[in-house]
Order: structure tokens, then C-alpha cells, then sequence
């Protein structure tokens, strides 16, 4: 099992959503959030010390998924968000140890994305 963390354009959450639909990935989380990238920045000197100041809106999802999926999901975040400009974003696949389904009390692989077909 993986939680695969996206930051991306908020501008690309449609198509991402679009694209993970299509792929059969289901249950996410997205939060509106700030970050700093490689995008160019204003650049200020404050006290004498020079600072970047800037940053940006991005979106972050969350994906909780079986390893069937991993790459599913990848693929589909990386050809639905990608412009080709820097600031596209990133996405971490970080191991998870072990997940429950509050409602159900299903644990691990039956709480996360189910298999695929």
C-alpha cells in the first residue's frame, strides 16, 4: 500500500479528476495550499538579506492505494497535470504502514482502493 501525495496546478484538478475517474481510482482527499517550486519569484531585500517572497497556490491530493494501483494512478496524475512549465508540481509515493475504514473496521488492502479487475 502507498499514499501517493500530488501537488499540482489548480487549474489541472479538473483533468486530474477526469483522468483518475478513467482509471477506476477511487477516494481522495484535496486541499488548497501554498508552496514554492522552481517557479521564478520576486526576489526582495529586507534588513539587508535578500529573500524570495513568493508563493504559489497549488492543490494537494491524497490517494490511498492497493499496489495494483500505484502506477495507475501515477500515469493518470502525470498525463492529466502535466503543461510542460515549470510549476507543474510533483508527486510522492510514500509507503504506508497500515490503513482502517473507520466505517467498516476493514483493514489494509480492503480499505483502500480495491483491486483491480
Amino acid at each position: 500500500m502507498k499514499l501517493i501525495v500530488a501537488i499540482i496546478r489548480p487549474d489541472k484538478l479538473n483533468d486530474v479528476l477526469e483522468s483518475l475517474y478513467r482509471a477506476e481510482v477511487k477516494g481522495l482527499t484535496v486541499s488548497r495550499v501554498l508552496g514554492h517550486g522552481g517557479e521564478t519569484d520576486a526576489v526582495e531585500t529586507y534588513r539587508g538579506t535578500t529573500v524570495k517572497m513568493e508563493l504559489h497556490e497549488k492543490v494537494r491530493l491524497e490517494i490511498g492505494v492497493s499496489n495494483p494501483f500505484i502506477e495507475v494512478t501515477v500515469r493518470a496524475i502525470l498525463e492529466a497535470a502535466c503543461t510542460g512549465e515549470v510549476g507543474d508540481g510533483k508527486i510522492f509515493v510514500v509507503p504506508v504502514e497500515n490503513v482502517y475504514r473507520i466505517r467498516t473496521k476493514e483493514k489494509d488492502e480492503a480499505a483502500v482502493t480495491p483491486a483491480l479487475h
